[in-house]
């Protein structure tokens, strides 16, 4: 008899384990890979429906670590997206986790990041920034803050990309930053990510502790610790538990999902509007002016279309569920759609 404790669709919290981390001891990646674990079991994904592309780097190689009975594909360097986009297409039912790196989405594969956005593809994108290029020794990577240092000494003298401020330009529609240790607040954000209809971005600082923890670091886990500014105290509260969550008027604003989930935005910093694009860009160029790291919810606009439903896509039947009869149109239907462009 399984005496294992399932979540509300019927599975364990191992069928959405992996296999053992051969990263560094204390990598923050590990943390993010265990808040994953935790969000999509809790949340009643179906494990055999996820697909987990990834790239090159440390953080694509934690596909490995969670939801064993998903799909893991380690895509060509940058080219996640790529991997993500065609899954979505073969099968808009799949729920798609990418993940990425700082290297892997900000310097080679930046295009891929770009046009991922601003299509809205249905999928959460983790990117796991740690600031250098933890396979190659330990280089500044395109996210290092101007000013850093290397364990070298050696001084980053190029202004960062900052991939939160880049995705809210580029009209995304879920654009949140979190801490690798910070457990409440990332866990939250995973979940309201996989709700969210469209590319939920989500740039997670994750010290690295072998090429970036020294100081001088602007991504080492003392500095972080020092220099975290909440924008905002996120929860999420999912639609089959609506019932049972009573929210006291004035503590929070709510905002609600297709799904009818919510997500709970409880203020830190004064009226700070979510849905605000102008008042999120401002906001990250505020405080990153003042050496700090934001982190919260820092945009979101639930209503937006994805790219399968801007695309007519049926949402129940993938490409690769269409038959001969699906895919080839009657005599009828050709001549019409001739006679549409005369």
């Amino acid at each position: 008899m399984n005496t294992a404790t399932t979540n509300h669709a019927g599975f364990a919290k191992s069928d959405y384990e992996g296999q053992p981390s051969t990263l560094c001891k204390g990598c923050g990646h590990d943390n993010i890979t265990r808040h994953i674990i935790t969000a999509y079991y809790e949340m009643g994904i179906n494990p055999y429906d996820v697909v987990k592309p990834s790239g090159i780097g440390c953080s694509s190689k934690t596909p490995a670590y969670f939801i064993h009975r998903g799909y893991g594909i380690n895509s060509v360097h940058g080219r996640m997206p790529s991997v993500s986009l065609g899954a979505k297409l073969a099968n808009g039912n799949l729920q798609v986790v990418g993940i990425s790196g700082d290297g892997d989405s900000a310097s080679i594969g930046m295009g891929q990041f770009c046009h991922a956005v601003r299509r809205n593809l249905d999928m959460v994108y983790v990117v796991e920034n740690n600031g250098v290029y933890g396979l190659t020794k330990g280089q500044f990577s395109a996210t290092a803050d101007r000013g850093s240092t290397l364990k070298t000494g050696d001084i980053n003298s190029l202004e960062d990309i900052d991939l939160c401020a880049t995705a809210i330009t580029l009209n995304g529609t879920f654009v949140a930053r979190a801490y690798s240790n910070d457990a409440k607040q990332l866990r939250a954000m995973i979940k309201a990510s996989i709700a969210h209809r469209g590319t939920s971005l989500l740039d997670v600082i994750s010290p690295c502790v072998t090429f970036n923890n020294h100081e001088g670091s602007t991504k080492s886990i003392s500095y972080v610790k020092e220099h975290d500014v909440h924008l905002n105290q996120v929860g999420f509260v999912p639609h089959w538990e609506q019932d049972e969550v009573e929210l006291k008027a004035g503590e929070a604003s709510e905002i609600r999902l297709p799904d009818g989930s919510q997500i709970v935005v409880r203020q830190v910093r004064d009226n700070y509007d979510p849905t605000d694009r102008i008042a999120a860009l401002q906001v990250l160029r505020e405080v990153a002016d003042q050496g700090e790291i934001l982190t919260g919810l820092i945009y979101v606009s639930p209503q937006e279309p994805d790219f399968n439903t801007i695309s007519k896509l049926n949402a129940t039947k993938g490409l690769c569920h269409y038959d001969e009869a699906d895919l080839r149109p009657t005599k009828e239907q050709m001549s019409e759609y001739l006679a549409s462009y005369r």
